[in-house]
């Protein structure tokens, strides 16, 4: 099963909002909207504006206002993979060419800048000053989350903390954001909506951390990227952080590490992948989507609410 399947009911809104999508990125200039309808057409989960939608539904939904927020929250995580591209150097993305590939590292950059701005142009025509607090705090803590994890490249010193902080902000809180503010926009009340970024928040842990593990047990050709690339590339994510401390296991590790100056090959990505980093990485994983799961009991026992608990089954279940 697809995540896209949990969220059939949306097809309607979720066909609306792609439709917002492509109209927000037309451009006069013709690379731009070219390399900007290239990563649209590239597909995806669309995530972010199927939980506003799903959230939207425990108040007023089908507003304007929700439909908005929606096409905003999809237009700054394109804008994020374009940026995420360049910096990661990477060729494919869902198994098709990223804009850096298909043009360069200045035309994927000023497009992500193109596709942001065009975020905040759909932002602005929002009433409630919240909806525009937390999309300005969330912009910021995905900012330093990239930079913290630049700056953790390649470093084996950093600490499980380390690691959840920066999962917290490149993916967790535009996730619980995209909650709250679906509530928000639909005149949910305070209460509720808090529940619902409790339930976001836990699942965009969650989400990063099985994206984490399947880097490692995933199916390459499914996942659009070679098994193991994150590390490669220097990203130290909690199944390695797991097995570089592991009492039994590490030494071993560390002892490989230094043979190859730091740097991981396959043989590495093996040896973390049967050394107790995969299991405890689901454990940790298994806890906050119990957390997410324990804040959708707050709600009102509505259709959509069995929608969102299957989304974290989904999560649970993934491979790839």
């Amino acid at each position: 099963m697809k995540l896209t399947d949990l969220y059939f009911e949306l097809r309607g809104d979720i066909g609306y909002v792609e439709k917002g999508i492509a109209e927000a990125v037309q451009c006069d200039v013709a690379e731009l909207e070219s390399s900007s309808q290239h990563l649209l057409q590239a597909g995806g989960k669309r995530l972010r504006p199927a939980l506003a939608l799903l959230c939207g539904r425990f108040g007023q939904p089908k507003n304007d206002a929700l439909y908005r927020l929606a096409i905003s929250l999809e237009l700054i995580h394109m804008a994020t993979l374009v940026h995420d591209d360049v910096i990661d150097d990477s060729d494919t993305r869902r198994g098709q060419p990223t804009v850096k590939a298909k043009w360069d590292n200045r035309v994927a950059m000023y497009t992500g800048d193109f596709i942001l701005a065009k975020a905040l142009e759909q932002v602005t025509t929002l009433s409630n000053p919240k909806i525009h607090q937390q999309f300005s705090r969330a912009l910021v803590e995905m900012s330093i989350g990239e930079i913290e994890q630049l700056r953790d490249l390649h470093s084996w010193d950093q600490t499980f903390r380390n690691y959840l902080r920066r999962i917290k902000r490149k993916t967790a809180l535009l996730i619980a954001v995209s909650c709250q503010l679906g509530a928000l926009s639909s005149e949910v009340g305070m209460k509720d909506a808090h529940h619902l970024y409790r339930y976001g928040y836990n699942l965009g842990m969650a989400f990063q951390i099985t994206d984490d593990i399947l880097d490692y047990t995933g199916d390459a050709k499914k996942m659009g990227k070679p098994a193991g690339s994150d590390l490669l590339q220097g990203n130290i994510t909690l199944p390695a952080l797991y097995t570089y401390n592991h009492p039994e296991h590490g030494e071993k590790l560390r002892q490989m590490l230094e043979e190859r100056n730091g740097i991981a090959d396959e043989e590495i990505i093996q040896y973390i992948t049967n050394h107790g980093g995969i299991q405890f990485s689901r454990e940790i994983t298994m806890k906050y989507l119990n957390k997410s799961r324990k804040a959708l009991e707050q709600l009102p026992a509505i259709r959509t609410r069995d929608t969102l608990y299957n989304i974290t089954q989904f999560i649970e279940k993934r491979n790839f």
